[in-house]
C-alpha cells in the first residue's frame, strides 16, 4: 500500500513596516531681501532719531529674518505705482537677487484718472515672473478700505472703495494664478485703530509698521521661511513726531499731497456720487 502526502505551500506575508511621520523640511533662511513700493515701503510715518531719515516695515522684517545690511535693498521711493515697480524698481531688484521681496504699491493708483485694474495686473504679474526667476519669493499686499482710516464722507468713501474693490481684485487674480502669498491688510488685527497711523492719515505710524512687518512675516513663516526673531509690536529705537512736527508736515506736505491728488480724483468721485443721486432718484 502506498501512501500519499499532501504539501500545502503557505505563502506568508510580511507585515508591512510601520509608516512613519514626513520628515518636515527645516525652514529656509532668507539671505537677501529687497522692498518694493510707494511711500509706506519707503517707511514714511516712522521717523528716525536726529533727522536719521525713515525706519519702517522694511528694516524691521530685515531684522526679523536675521538679513544683514549688504543683504538688504530698498529702491522704492514716494509716489511710486505699479508701473514705476515694474519699470524703475524691478531692474535693481532683480540684480540682487533676492530671496524674498515685499511689495507695497497700488494704492497711488487708485487716486489716477487714469486707473486701470488691467494693467496693475499685467505690471504685478511681470514684477513677479522677473523675480521668481531669480528664485525670490515675492509677497504683494491686498488693501484696507483706506477710506475708514480717512473718515470720508460717504459718497467720497464709497468712490474710493470702489476704486480699493477694483485693485484688490487684480491683486488677488494674480496672486492666485501665481501662487505666491499674500498679505491681506485688511484681516491684520488693528488695521482701523487711530494708533496704527501716523498724523496724516495715510502712513502707518511706528506701531503700524510693525503691525506690517509682523503680517508679512506670518505669511513668510507659511511659505516656509525662518523667522529667527519675531517683530515685536512694542515701540521702540523711533521717534514721536511733536505737535508741531504734525502741523509743520501737515502744512509743507500732506495739504499739498492732498490737493494734487484730490484734483484727479474728484472727477472720478463726483461720477460716483451723481450715479448715487440718480439711483436714490428712481
Amino acid at each position: 500500500m502506498v501512501s500519499t502526502v499532501t504539501v500545502i505551500s503557505v505563502e506568508v506575508t510580511p507585515s508591512p513596516e510601520p509608516l512613519l511621520p514626513p520628515v518636515p523640511a527645516a525652514p529656509r533662511l532668507a539671505r537677501r531681501l529687497v522692498v518694493l513700493g510707494d511711500s509706506t515701503a519707503v517707511g514714511l510715518g516712522d521717523p528716525l532719531p536726529d533727522r536719521g531719515g525713515w525706519r519702517g516695515v522694511g528694516p524691521l522684517v530685515a531684522d526679523a529674518l536675521g538679513v544683514e545690511p549688504d543683504g538688504y535693498l530698498n529702491p522704492s521711493f514716494t509716489g511710486a505705482r505699479m508701473g514705476c515697480v515694474r519699470t524703475k524698481q524691478l531692474p535693481s531688484a532683480v540684480a540682487h537677487r533676492p530671496d524674498v521681496a515685499l511689495l507695497v504699491a497700488g494704492m497711488n493708483d487708485t487716486l489716477r484718472p487714469d486707473f486701470s485694474a488691467e494693467r496693475i495686473a499685467a505690471d504685478l504679474t511681470e514684477v513677479i515672473h522677473s523675480l521668481a526667476a531669480v528664485g525670490t519669493t515675492v509677497v504683494p499686499v491686498r488693501y484696507h478700505d483706506h477710506g475708514k482710516v480717512f473718515r470720508l464722507p460717504r459718497s467720497l468713501r464709497r468712490a474710493l472703495s470702489d476704486r480699493v474693490a477694483e485693485l484688490n481684485e487684480a491683486v488677488a487674480g494674480v496672486v492666485a494664478r501665481e501662487g505666491v502669498p499674500c498679505l491681506d491688510l485688511e484681516l491684520l488685527p488693528g488695521a482701523y485703530a487711530l494708533t496704527a497711523w501716523s498724523v496724516d492719515r495715510l502712513h502707518p505710524s511706528e506701531l503700524g509698521h510693525r503691525m506690517l512687518a509682523t503680517g508679512f512675516t506670518e505669511r513668510l513663516t507659511e511659505a516656509g521661511f525662518a523667522v529667527p526673531r519675531p517683530v515685536s509690536l512694542t515701540c521702540s529705537g523711533g521717534v514721536e513726531p511733536s505737535a508741531a512736527g504734525h502741523v509743520g508736515w501737515l502744512v509743507l506736505k500732506g495739504v499739498p499731497w492732498v490737493w494734487r491728488r484730490g484734483r484727479e480724483f474728484l472727477p472720478y468721485a463726483a461720477a460716483i456720487m451723481w450715479h448715487a443721486f440718480r439711483e436714490r432718484l428712481r
